[in-house]
């Protein structure tokens, strides 16, 4: 009996929209989306009110999976955020562009290890360059982000404006294949925590209280300092993470400087037993996301 690509391709199509995952097609034999553009928009069909993006446009809708899929043997995408799904992506080094740096799956070990637990057991599948796909409901009321090597090196996750590649697609790299049942479990709640963005004021300082933004940045680092300080062992990692993650906006504008954060933060998280190693890398991450997106204090408006 021959095998039928174009076939196969739907079924997996159908076969994820029917766990509920919203799916688009991706080119034939690629990871790139397949759907026209803005600028080529015409302003017809579901962009009758406005153009659509490929997460707007991914469905449930058998019909509307047997019409796309008609047209060409499309490669199955997910868009992770409106499928209520987390997807943490375990990279190859290689991919990253290094060779001799540990692979997601190492780093991600390490990571459960520090924070008291062990690797979850949900779906995950296998890409084509050897790393894994672990797949996890999202909490319902929080709209987690797409992050990258925010947990750890060669660890990304897909959420919101985000999507992975099915099982079943297929590129000239090799195929995406499932390692198990693809039953995905909910998102432990010590990896939300790390996930999760830390709280945004909810009003911009101006240049005229820059004296009292400077007095609640100090007492910010006094709090997630003895945050850190007196976590303990399975929240000791996930804390010094937020913390960071919480003043590095602080260093961002101004208010603190980064030497102090590191110094206070890396005092208080080898006090509770982490390594100066861990620490530092656990910083670092979180740090530099931080700054990069607070870069002035109307982005944390």
């Amino acid at each position: 009996m021959t095998h039928d690509p174009h076939s196969a391709l739907l079924r997996a199509a159908l076969d994820a929209a029917e766990r509920g995952s919203h799916v688009f097609p991706l080119r034939p034999g690629s990871k790139v989306p397949a759907l026209h553009g803005e600028k080529t928009c015409t302003g017809t069909g579901e962009c009758t009110d406005g153009h659509l993006k490929w997460e707007q446009r991914a469905t449930t809708d058998p019909d509307r999976i047997r019409a796309a899929w008609s047209r060409a043997p499309f490669n199955v995408g997910i868009a992770t955020g409106p499928s209520g799904l987390l997807v943490v992506d375990l990279d190859t080094p290689e991919h990253k562009g290094s060779s001799d740096a540990p692979d997601g799956a190492t780093t991600f070990g390490a990571l459960c290890e520090r924070a008291g637990h062990a690797v979850p057991t949900t779906y995950r599948t296998r890409t084509p360059s050897g790393g894994q796909h672990l797949y996890f409901t999202a909490p319902d009321g929080v709209r987690l982000p797409s992050t990258v090597e925010a947990i750890a090196a060669s660890v990304d996750t897909r959420a919101w404006g985000g999507y992975v590649v099915a099982a079943g697609s297929i590129t000239p790299a090799g195929p995406y294949e499932a390692l198990c049942d693809p039953v995905a479990v909910a998102l432990p709640e010590w990896l939300q925590t790390i996930l999760q963005p830390a709280p945004k004021t909810s009003q911009a300082p101006s240049v005229a209280v820059t004296g009292q933004s400077r007095r609640y940045a100090d007492t910010a680092l006094a709090n997630e300092t003895w945050n850190v300080a007196t976590a303990q062992v399975g929240e000791r990692e996930a804390k010094l993470f937020r913390a960071a993650r919480a003043l590095g906006r602080f260093v961002a504008w101004g208010d603190l400087p980064r030497h102090v954060v590191e110094q206070a933060l890396q005092e208080a998280g080898e006090s509770t037993g982490l390594t100066a190693a861990e620490c530092r890398s656990t910083l670092r991450s979180a740090l530099n996301w931080s700054i990069t997106h607070n870069q002035s204090r109307r982005d944390a408006a």
